[in-house]
């Protein structure tokens, strides 16, 4: 009995982290393209401080990405833990 229940939540686990992974991942996507895009509407309307709202959109989009990577590797780890 006990171990048919453990197989259960085993398999549900994996389910889990992957539905985790999957969000981690979209939210990422429509966070970086939010940024883009209001980094080119700024661009649009200042384009003397273009450069600086480059970099500012670079620094940005770089933690979006690190923090979306933590994110899939805290669900491959449970996935695997």
């Amino acid at each position: 009995m006990l171990a048919s229940i453990l197989a259960e939540v085993a398999a549900l686990s994996g389910i889990g982290a992957t539905i985790g992974a999957g969000i981690a991942a979209i939210g990422a996507g429509l966070g970086i393209g939010k940024i883009g895009s209001a980094a080119m509407e700024a661009i649009a309307r200042q384009p003397e401080s273009a450069g600086d709202i480059r970099s500012n959109m670079i620094v940005i989009a770089a933690l979006v990405e690190g923090v979306a990577l933590f994110a899939v590797i805290v669900c491959i780890l449970a996935l695997f833990v």
